[in-house]
């Protein structure tokens, strides 16, 4: 006779939120959240999980040693992964309510995303709130998104019978012996990043119709729901984005596959030249708009961080000399006080972003000073030392009856940075990267991510920075750029946007041997390695293509301008 005898569950020994447990093997992240009590559904739900240094989906299965903590959708990681998650439903909305209609997702604005509509019937108030009941349903009916993983022919069959050439496009530049799929009902689509396992994690919905297309909304960080008020749009800011497309539209390049092709055949020699030739054009209209304004002292040029301030105000004082005016240029990267001196952050960190990191006093003097027809003897501060270098190596500085001060500087636009001064004097232009290229239609490209490239680049060739240190600082740069920044920009008399449509495929040169110097045990990897995939997505091109008057020199270098 032969008994059988139960064997014991087998168990593994892991890290969740530091704490050290057991759990069944081969237990998804999901499973062991529900089974200590987190919900599966609702605003207080994860929405993914850090494993082991990586961001991943709830569906992962844990193993033995691993480290695990649960991310929620008011972390930072976790409202990308709920914005992209809702996209997907939106999507998948569309194609059940209106499959004739195109969403192309824009950039960030309003406190959502904005979608350009394409195709009949077009975008009416009716139509937006059908697609937000049908969005309703998706949710409450808490359907799953699944992870599927075909190969690339397979792949681009299925994109290619479903009209998404945007998605096939991209495939035929991008190789992989597999791809990752997600699949809602019967939608499906490339997985360009972390996504929920299912729908009923994703309760906050709002569309709301603007122009020619729709926006949706998101929670605002820290707080729970979605504020049912107009939404406030920076109208100069959407003027932007409106150009850009149009550039977009004359250059052929939308998204990262047709920016590839490009790559691939050749073609990128003629965009970049009319790229380049756009901006120039931008340039010019902008000194022009100044010159008719009549009366002006000061040209102040404010924007966050990596935006290319500095080289579009020295392509800026080119055309004001074309049209007889002189500028005479003031950073107020110089005017910073030294580091020891440099004011804290809630954190006890120094906060480089602070208007109080600026010596406002002198600035101030200084400024009346040249305006009066005085001489000032201007700083100049070393960032590799930290601190200003001596007085002796300042540079005397006088206006004459044609000059103008062009100052450039994150604060430009703070009314405290030029409080001396009488406001009717004063022109100012507010500089950003507000790229408007997309993966595809539904996958933007963040414009801070594209900033954050930039300064790393920056940082590791020119400023002795490593990629560990500009990520590491990057949340603390976001944070003052929030408070100090951000809201001036509305006070703008023009806006400048400094986005170069083929800028990734050359900075993916430089930034992907910079990331490999993130470690593992790095609390910076994740994010590290979240750039790096993205990276993996353009085809890359030589440096030696971007002309030397290009904002992209700024970062890169051989740029014809002295910084």
């Amino acid at each position: 006779m032969t008994v059988s005898v139960s064997q014991p569950s087998r168990r593994v020994t892991l890290s969740w939120e530091g704490e050290s447990i057991e759990a069944p093997d081969r237990i998804t992240i999901a499973g062991l959240a529900e089974a200590r009590g987190m919900p599966s559904a609702g605003w207080k739900a994860p929405v993914a999980a850090v494993l082991d240094g990586r961001l991943v989906s709830l569906d992962h299965v844990l193993y033995e040693g691993a480290e695990v903590r649960p991310v929620f959708s008011w972390e930072a990681d976790g409202r990308e992964v709920y914005r992209r998650s809702l996209t997907t439903v939106l999507q998948a909305a569309v194609r059940r309510v209106l499959p004739s209609v195109r969403l192309v997702v824009g950039q960030s604005l309003g406190g959502g995303y904005y979608h350009e509509w394409e195709g009949k019937p077009g975008p009416t108030a009716a139509r937006v709130h059908a697609l937000e009941k049908e969005m309703r349903r998706i949710v409450r009916a808490d359907m799953p998104i699944t992870i599927l993983r075909v190969g690339e022919r397979q792949a681009i069959k299925i994109f290619r019978e479903r009209g998404m050439m945007d998605r096939v496009l991209l495939l035929e530049t991008w190789w992989h012996e597999s791809i990752r799929l997600i699949r809602l009902g019967d939608y499906v689509d490339i997985r360009h990043g972390t996504v929920v396992t299912n729908t009923g994690r994703l309760p906050f919905i709002s569309l709301t119709p603007l122009e020619k297309g729709l926006l949706m909304r998101f929670p605002e960080p820290g707080r729970e729901g979605i504020s049912r008020g107009r939404p406030r749009v920076v109208k100069q800011l959407f003027g932007i984005f409106k150009e850009t497309k149009e550039w977009n539209r004359i250059l052929g390049v939308a998204s990262v596959g047709e920016l590839n092709r490009a790559c691939i055949t050749g073609e990128i020699e003629e965009i970049v030249r009319v790229a380049e030739g756009l901006h120039e054009q931008k340039v010019v209209h902008v000194a022009g708009a100044l010159r008719e304004r009549g009366g002006i002292r000061l040209a102040l040029v404010a924007g966050p961080s990596s935006s290319g301030k500095t080289t579009f105000s020295k392509r800026l004082g080119v055309q004001l000399r074309v049209l007889g005016i002189n500028p005479v240029f003031l950073s107020v990267d110089d005017y910073y006080v030294n580091r020891e001196d440099t004011p804290l952050d809630r954190n006890g960190d120094p906060d480089f972003e602070a208007i109080e990191a600026v010596d406002l006093e002198l600035f101030n003097r200084q400024l009346c000073d040249l305006l009066d027809g005085g001489e000032a003897s201007v700083p100049r501060f070393d960032f590799s030392q930290g601190k200003r270098v001596g007085k002796e190596k300042w540079r005397s500085c006088r206006l004459g009856p044609q000059d103008i001060l062009v100052i450039e500087g994150i604060h430009a636009l703070n009314p405290r940075l030029t409080e001396a001064v009488a406001e009717e004097v004063k022109f100012r232009i507010y500089v950003s990267a507000l790229t408007q290229l997309c993966i595809d239609d539904a996958n933007r490209i963040s414009t801070t991510d594209v900033r954050l490239l930039r300064r790393l680049v920056r940082d590791r060739l020119f400023r002795g920075h490593s990629a560990l240190s500009t990520i590491g600082q990057w949340t603390s740069v976001k944070r003052g750029e929030a408070r100090n920044i951000f809201p001036f920009q509305d006070r703008a008399d023009v806006m400048f946007n400094s986005t170069l449509v083929y800028e990734l495929a050359v900075l993916k040169i430089y930034a992907q041997r910079f990331l490999l110097e993130v470690m593992h045990g790095d609390p910076e990897f994740p994010e590290a390695y979240r750039l790096l995939k993205f990276l993996d997505l353009f085809v890359g091109i030589s440096p030696d293509m971007v002309p030397r008057g290009s904002i992209i020199r700024e970062f890169i270098g051989g740029s014809l301008f002295r910084y």
